[in-house]
């Protein structure tokens, strides 16, 4: 494996100092708390749209897709149906709601419908389920930076690469706040786009045989799978990208990701409006389908690179079972390997750039303060918005370790699994969402609910999860079936069971009020 030269890490440095330029450039005084997490409101569509983009794809499409094409096909590009239907239902239902509210946080809503109390079980889950997914992006994008650091992925350097990660988000999340996140995540999206780009067509140049025979031999693969489908009609619920998942689960889950969960609802509220909350949410939609089939068609050619030797000719490379089953390295072994010095430096900063974890430290600082901290604290009377301020940026210091021992826990977690990558990412994303999705299904949908059930909703959800955890059912000894489901289908019944506990409540003496 090539080392880096000083060509490459100067180009790293070029970026370290561009990304501290533009959001020193976009940061303003942080004097209250509406400036430090919601930029005030004064935030453009276009750059929310994109600063949600950059939220939702991450390490996880940077390395998880390519991970996804290179094992599979395109089915997960149909995903994006469940993501339409999940924007309208955000747009039209949820989002007006919290712009009417004036909410800081999502889960504020909850203190409307029901009592501050259902509105701190919210944050708190939200907090556990973020730990969660922002530790399982944070354990892949070190996959990426230990690689380029160290050329492999033990578990020292991956605690290596994910601790110089979170510093590196901290100094952002620190200076400025929201604004200057989003205009860093501009500054992100247009460099790892830059570089997936750069990766495509340097690799296609290294396959000798032509677009048509490419394009066959991926319809029909020598053991007869077709890795260009792009709809999976099948009813097995062991696929998490079936046509019948992604209606389903996969809608669920980006329900949750766009509509509950405050890492992204934080951008979007951002807006000066919920009409240009729900213009910038669609915007991102859209902006994510090219890029996510961007990602897939490098992981297409991977395949071919490295296992078709019949399309490769005299130019084969060595298989992929010479990764010693570490197929999630595939992607970063081709650019550390195949990538000239230069090139290859660029193509680093994509990934420093997918990387990023400033958005989840900020996100999870605003509930943190404004759901428990500042109420706590007024108990005891005012005090001026710059100490909020301050808190925040103290407990987004805090939220960084904390993600640095969650990123350790999935590199062991995934190993167990071994899950592909992006599945890995995203089902660790249900342990928060199906709680918060039964709980909002009920206080939005019906006038069922208490104080008391939420909470008992909240804990069900992420227990029904639990319970189908591989680990956990092969520890407690139940049923092999438990975890036969893939991820939309297990996040669809902890959902239902998660909003039959909370409708077990009664009416909330406190709605409309």
């Amino acid at each position: 494996m090539a080392a880096f030269t000083a060509l490459d890490w100067g180009i790293v440095a070029l970026y370290v100092a561009a990304l501290a330029a533009a959001g020193w450039l976009s940061t303003r005084r942080q004097a209250t708390t509406s400036d430090y997490f919601l930029a005030g409101h004064r935030v453009p569509i276009w750059l929310v749209a994109i600063s949600v983009l950059s939220t939702n794809q991450s390490a996880a499409t940077f390395l998880g897709v390519p991970d996804y094409g290179y094992r599979g096909d395109y089915t997960y590009l149909t995903s994006f149906l469940g993501y339409v239907v999940a924007a309208v239902i955000v747009a039209h239902v949820l989002m007006p709601r919290f712009y009417a509210a004036g909410v800081t946080t999502v889960y504020e809503l909850l203190r409307h419908r029901y009592d501050a109390t259902a509105m701190r079980a919210a944050g708190a889950m939200y907090l556990v389920g973020r730990i969660f997914a922002s530790g399982a992006r944070l354990y892949l994008a070190a996959i990426a930076v230990a690689m380029v650091m160290f050329g492999g992925i033990a578990p020292g350097e991956i605690f290596i690469a994910a601790a110089a990660l979170v510093v590196f988000g901290l100094v952002f999340t620190l200076a400025g706040g929201l604004r200057s996140i989003i205009w860093s995540d501009l500054v992100q999206v247009m460099l790892y786009v830059g570089a997936a780009l750069t990766v495509l067509y340097f690799l296609w140049t290294k396959i000798p045989a032509p677009a048509g025979d490419i394009l066959a031999g991926l319809a029909t693969t020598p053991d007869g799978d077709n890795k260009l489908r792009l709809v999976d009609l099948s009813l097995d619920f062991g696929a998490s990208f079936s046509l019948a998942a992604i209606l389903t689960g996969v809608m669920l889950l980006n329900l949750g990701n766009s509509g509950l969960d405050q890492d992204t609802t934080q951008r979007l509220l951002a807006c000066r409006d919920s009409k240009e909350g729900s213009r910038a949410l669609y915007g991102s939609v859209l902006a994510s389908i090219p890029v996510v089939a961007l990602f897939l068609a490098i992981g297409s050619l991977l395949y071919v690179f490295y296992d078709r030797p019949d399309l490769m000719g005299a130019g084969a490379a060595a298989s992929g079972s010479s990764f010693q089953g570490e197929k999630i390295t595939v992607f970063m072994h081709f650019i550390l390997t195949e990538i000239p010095p230069g090139l290859r430096g660029f193509v680093a900063v994509g990934i420093l750039a997918a990387a990023a974890v400033n958005s989840g430290l900020i996100s999870m600082s605003a509930v943190l303060i404004q759901d428990f901290y500042r109420p706590w604290r007024e108990r005891s009377g005012a005090l001026p918005e710059a100490h909020y301020v301050r808190a925040g940026q103290a407990g987004s210091v805090l939220l960084g370790g904390v993600l640095l021992a969650m990123a350790m826990l999935c590199f062991y977690w995934q190993r167990y699994t071994d899950t592909p990558l992006l599945e890995f990412a995203l089902g660790v994303m249900t342990f928060a969402y199906s709680g918060l999705l039964g709980v909002y299904f009920t206080a939005v949908f019906t006038k069922r609910g208490s104080s008391r059930s939420v909470i008992a909703a909240l804990a069900a959800g992420f227990v029904a999860i639990a319970l189908q955890q591989s680990y956990v059912v092969d520890t407690l000894g139940l049923p092999a079936a438990m975890k036969a489901l893939a991820f939309p289908w297990q996040l669809c019944v902890a959902t239902l069971v998660a909003a039959l506990v909370c409708m077990v409540g009664k009416q909330a003496a406190r709605e409309g009020r």
